[in-house]
């Protein structure tokens, strides 16, 4: 014993912690410990069914929410706001992969990778709830839906598809959206937002990256053929087909090729 906490420990009290800005701090003193060799990655904990959340915004089910336009500035911080919360859920699910999955022999750089991926979400979550605070916002100021989680609990028993169902289908579909988004920002004079997307963009493709990269090692682990198995876990754990059109040359820098994703396509 070597009288460190273990990862898994410090990855429950991530998901443990209720208010938004209390959990990205913590995730990102929870990746510093990591990097400096205070943490242990030898000991598996349960990690929590769902995570705390603070009390506002409301989760709706995806289709209780309202139609938004991304219109004039209240547009502009409907858009920040939807931000936010898929990034405050990312933290989550980086740092739940990085706790739940203990027991199955992978390697310190697995690890790594999602507590850094983990660090990278909070980052992004702290960068856009400053810019919604320039606007006179803040997260919580608008209802949210609860899908992503919904991804997280259909996957929590299996490492393979989780990692199929969230970062290689859910992440890779921001790498589709985020360039459009992106543009109607800098249309609108907004470069200070429209950075901070790129910045998200950039970074996201490592995230889709480590998720193709540890998908491909699990099916080689178990002897099974990495896109029939893909094909096979989004079938069953994702509800609907992938949304064309898709970002071919961000997806494929992140090493997720067509074949992966066009026969899925609706």
């Amino acid at each position: 014993m070597t009288g460190k906490q273990s990862l898994a420990a410090a990855a429950r009290e991530v998901l443990l912690c209720g208010d938004a800005r209390g959990k990205a701090a913590l995730a990102r003193e929870v990746a510093a410990k990591w990097r400096a060799g205070m943490l242990d990655a030898d000991a598996a904990i349960p990690m929590p069914d769902r995570p705390n959340r603070p009390a506002r915004p409301e989760l709706l089910l995806p289709r209780e929410m309202p139609r938004r336009s991304f219109k004039g500035e209240r547009g502009r911080v409907a858009l920040l706001h939807s931000l936010a919360h898929i990034e405050l859920n990312a933290i989550d699910l980086a740092f739940d992969l990085a706790g739940r999955f203990q027991s199955e022999g992978l390697p310190r750089s697995f690890f790594d990778d999602w507590v850094a991926v983990g660090d990278d979400e909070a980052r992004h979550f702290t960068m856009l709830e400053e810019r919604l605070a320039a606007f006179g916002a803040r997260y919580g100021d608008l209802p949210a839906h609860d899908g992503l989680w919904q991804a997280a609990e259909e996957t929590s028993h299996d490492l393979l598809a989780r990692l199929a169902v969230v970062p290689m289908v859910l992440e890779a579909r921001g790498l589709d959206v985020t360039p459009a988004m992106t543009g109607r920002l800098d249309a609108a004079g907004d470069r200070a937002s429209a950075a901070i997307l790129e910045t998200i963009y950039t970074e996201e493709q490592g995230h889709v990256g480590a998720g193709a990269r540890w998908f491909r090692h699990s099916c080689e682990r178990r002897g099974l053929a990495p896109q029939e198995t893909f094909h096979r876990l989004v079938k069953r754990h994702f509800r609907g087909a992938l949304k064309p059109p898709f970002n071919a040359e961000a997806r494929s820098a992140a090493g997720l090729e067509p074949s992966f994703y066009e026969p899925l396509a609706g």
